[in-house]
């Protein structure tokens, strides 16, 4: 099952190519709609209240150089798979009637969606590797080709610094390589056996930031956020959406699931240091949001403060606040994946995305009007909504055991009731401020075919196509709003694993008797504690 739902998107991609133009967008809809149901599939047959992998894939790739092709799902990963194949459908949808060489338009994002989907899935840290990359490709093309005026700028800065991290993790990944043949006897990239590495205190420390380089900036956390406004902005509206909904998501993702998972004595050495980055971006990108007039720059503002909760969660090393950030990554792609792509029908409908150049838009377009502000009320955390529980839960589980950090990153959920709801009325409410609408979307696609207007230059509400893009947005975070137990009794025992072998002090265990590879941790870090492996053990 993972080996078709990782690479039907890329093989339908591959059929689009050769289609004529006409079978482009319905070859992509297709794909990416036939790995939805094989994710649903997927999350419909795992078992709930476990730790090992499941559905797991070992194959041999380079037996030379000891190069595994592994794939694995838990309860960390699982639900990220599903995030991915629910937007990626939407992505094209939202991109049906692009005009600017459609076809590899739209085969970029079923690329981009193998890239993705392999990221979740990898267990050979390697192949993890080729994936990660494999990302950049894509999301620069979308970016570069369909954005903005200054999206060349904006493709070139995402591109550098993703490239500079990714050389830190890739040396990093090498160490851990070399290290496993004089302590295993063989070189590998297994995650699993590399979890079992005798390394000294300072080495651990090392790669954890080696790794830590890489992830802070696709997170982005602050001060590696540069890229993220602008790429944020420049890109198109189905761009913006995957930038912010899931290429974030594999940052924050390779956080809780190889720096914790590898170095947890590092992790816990370095958390103070990772905690202040979070609580700076949630409270600084919050207030930059108050002060901005773009609207899609005060979403990618917005979205760079609430990632910051996501990793305040994982480094608080408990349980509910680990499971609050898995569960927060999922409903962020939604809440903020949706007011992308909302802010992109807007700019399509009066040709700007400044806010001082709209007003009154609510009385001509009153659904698109209503449905902005449910995404606006479920970002802010509106109870009932799906993203209270995940922030309740984060905010809890670090109150628990760093109350000053909990207390700062609530006042950022005021600051972001401030600026969405302030955008909300500036840009529905007030007195009108544009008479017609632009020839051309600013956001690189029109929707509708006619500029987002109707005859006679009255501004043109929801379209059919654009009410099925929205509506099971607006289902699944109801749903995920009130009852979200499905969810989080699946991912609950994943983290809590990942938590008791960091948090947990090697005194603990009995004298001269290590944790074992099938207990709760596997091997030894050198100065503190038992490492956690993906389920299971080795």
């Amino acid at each position: 099952m993972l080996n078709v739902l990782l690479w039907l998107p890329l093989a339908f991609g591959l059929l689009a190519f050769v289609v004529p133009r006409r079978g482009v967008a319905p070859a992509t809809v297709v794909g990416s709609l036939g790995t939805l149901g094989l994710a649903i599939a997927l999350v419909a047959d795992f078992q709930s209240g476990g730790v090992a992998l499941q559905h797991a894939v070992d194959e041999s790739w380079i037996p030379a150089l000891g190069v595994r092709y592994q794939l694995g799902v838990d309860g960390i990963s699982v639900f990220l798979v599903l995030l991915t194949t629910f937007l990626m459908p939407l992505a094209v949808l939202a991109s049906w009637r692009v005009r600017r060489n459609p076809k590899l338009y739209l085969v970029s994002f079923l690329i981009l969606e193998t890239a993705v989907l392999g990221s979740f899935l990898a267990i050979d840290l390697l192949l993890f590797f080729v994936f990660f990359e494999g990302l950049l490709f894509p999301m620069y093309l979308i970016v570069g080709g369909w954005g903005g005026e200054r999206r060349i700028y904006a493709a070139l800065k995402f591109f550098l610094f993703t490239m500079a991290g990714s050389a830190f993790l890739f040396v990093a990944i090498l160490f851990l390589y070399f290290r496993a043949g004089s302590a295993l006897g063989h070189t590998t990239f297994d995650v699993r056996q590399l979890a079992t590495l005798p390394l000294s205190v300072t080495a651990a420390r090392w790669l954890f930031l080696g790794f830590l380089a890489a992830f802070a900036v696709k997170v982005p956390l602050v001060p590696f956020h540069t890229w993220q406004p602008d790429a944020y902005t420049e890109a198109p509206t189905a761009g913006s959406l995957v930038l912010a909904a899931l290429l974030a998501k594999v940052g924050a993702y390779g956080l809780i699931r190889f720096n914790l998972t590898l170095f947890p004595g590092a992790a816990s050495y370095f958390r103070t240091f990772v905690l202040v980055l979070a609580v700076t971006g949630i409270v600084y990108a919050a207030a930059i949001a108050v002060m901005q007039t773009d609207v899609k720059r005060l979403i990618a503002y917005s979205s760079l403060s609430l990632l910051g909760f996501i990793v305040l969660g994982i480094f608080a090393f408990t349980t509910t606040a680990a499971t609050g950030s898995v569960l927060y990554m999922v409903n962020h792609g939604l809440s903020t994946g949706a007011l992308f792509l909302l802010v992109g029908m807007l700019g399509d409908r009066v040709g700007t995305n400044d806010l001082r150049r709209m007003g009154g838009l609510g009385v001509r377009v009153p659904v698109l009007a209503g449905v902005f502000l449910f995404m606006a009320l479920a970002s802010v955390g509106l109870p009932g909504l799906n993203n209270f529980v995940s922030e309740f839960l984060v905010l809890l589980g670090t109150f628990a055991v760093g109350k000053p950090y909990a207390i700062v990153a609530v006042t950022s959920l005021v600051l972001s009731a401030i600026y969405l709801l302030w955008a909300y009325q500036r840009a529905f409410h007030g007195v009108p401020a544009i008479a017609g609408a632009a020839d051309e979307s600013p956001n690189g696609s029109d929707p509708a075919g006619d500029g987002g207007v109707a005859r006679g230059g009255r501004l043109r509400d929801l379209t059919p196509l654009e009410y099925a893009v929205v509506v099971p947005l607006v289902a699944v975070i109801l749903f995920l709003g009130l009852y979200p137990k499905p969810v989080l009794s699946r991912i609950e025992p994943a983290t809590a694993r990942t938590v008791v072998c960091v948090s947990q002090p090697a005194s603990s265990y009995p004298a001269g008797q290590p944790p074992l590879i099938n207990g709760p941790c596997a091997g030894v870090d050198a100065g503190r504690t038992g490492y956690a492996p993906l389920g299971g053990g080795g």
